[in-house]
């Protein structure tokens, strides 16, 4: 008999920091970098989903200010939206796929309009390869 394979939601990330689309990019940027993070989720006040900040969207802060000698603006000036999201209920070899074909290294996990986790590309190969063991 064969078993289910884990759905993402027995393996995303559900302790996740985030941003606010009014939040200061700079601010934001030190937030990334002091924890050691690719990029984080930005919700809006009532706490949807509106966008990311990664840190190649950073570096593209940091080049306007060297072109126009004005640092800042907010997280939402320079977040990537709309998000490609993926959903709790996919198994690992359906999140796989999308990750396959998508050149992002992480992705929110959504249910409905709520942020719940969010999985990444080692979180996936680690679950996968315990699944052959």
């Amino acid at each position: 008999m064969t078993h289910p394979l884990p759905r993402l939601s027995d393996i995303m990330a559900r302790d996740l920091f985030t941003l606010s689309a009014t939040d200061d990019v700079i601010h934001a940027m030190d937030q990334l970098i002091a924890r050691r993070l690719s990029g984080a989720p930005v919700l809006d006040a009532a706490g949807k989903l509106v966008g990311v900040l990664s840190k190649k969207d950073c570096i593209q802060a940091a080049i306007n200010a060297s072109y126009h000698q004005e640092w800042g603006g907010s997280v939402a000036d320079y977040m990537a939206s709309p998000v490609q999201t993926l959903s709790p209920d996919l198994d690992l070899l359906e999140a796989a796929e999308v990750f396959l074909g998508s050149p992002f290294r992480r992705f929110p996990v959504v249910e409905g309009d709520r942020l719940v986790g969010q999985v990444s590309r080692i979180d996936l190969l680690r679950a996968l390869s315990r699944q052959w063991r």
